[in-house]
């Protein structure tokens, strides 16, 4: 099992608001350079989906729910039939979203029990618990070149020590897509 962190982030570090729905000032950085950049399987995690599960909070599933049920083509079709799993500490109705399903409780011990590749999409909040715990083995990000200089960054101020190798970089428009898998000790 492997956990996978996919997160689109600043040149600055920042991951909130990048679409602007959280109006923000500088929110919608994302989309700065057009959809083109972005759309599609960029993060190479089609795969995972077949056979792994997507781990997402509350608020982003709430999100996405709104978002990927209707949308159509290949990495759509991939996103709607994946697992879901929905860490929140609130009663969710999960069926606006097919195969969505709720993780009460700590969601750093369901992720040690989880037999599956997670594929964490945003949730930031989950990405630092699991990162905290040091079950994060692979971070996908695009970067995005704009310093917006305000925001929830991807690692807290606290964030423990870690080890990351770069095993794969490629530009996607005026992006930079990096994979950073963990470091061999």
């Amino acid at each position: 099992m492997s956990v996978i962190v996919i997160s689109f982030v600043t040149l600055d570090g920042v991951v909130a608001d990048p679409d602007g729905s959280g109006g923000t000032e500088h929110g919608g950085w994302m989309f700065r350079f057009g959809r083109g950049a972005i759309d599609g399987d960029k993060f190479q995690i089609g795969r995972i989906l077949d056979e792994g599960a997507m781990l997402l909070g509350r608020g982003t599933w709430q999100q996405f729910s709104r978002l990927w049920p209707a949308r159509e083509g290949e990495f759509a079709g991939r996103m709607n039939t994946a697992v879901k799993l929905v860490a929140s500490r609130k009663k969710v109705d999960v069926s606006a979203w097919s195969n969505s399903n709720l993780i009460g409780g700590d969601v750093v011990e369901a992720v040690k029990s989880e037999q599956r590749d997670l594929v964490v999409l945003g949730s930031v909040s989950i990405v630092r618990q699991l990162a905290a715990a040091d079950l994060v083995d692979e971070y996908r990000l695009i970067t995005v070149p704009t310093v917006v200089g305000a925001g929830e960054r991807l690692f807290a101020d606290d964030a423990a020590y870690a080890e990351f190798e770069c095993v794969a970089g490629e530009l996607t428009g005026p992006l930079a897509l990096a994979c950073y898998r963990r470091a061999a000790h």
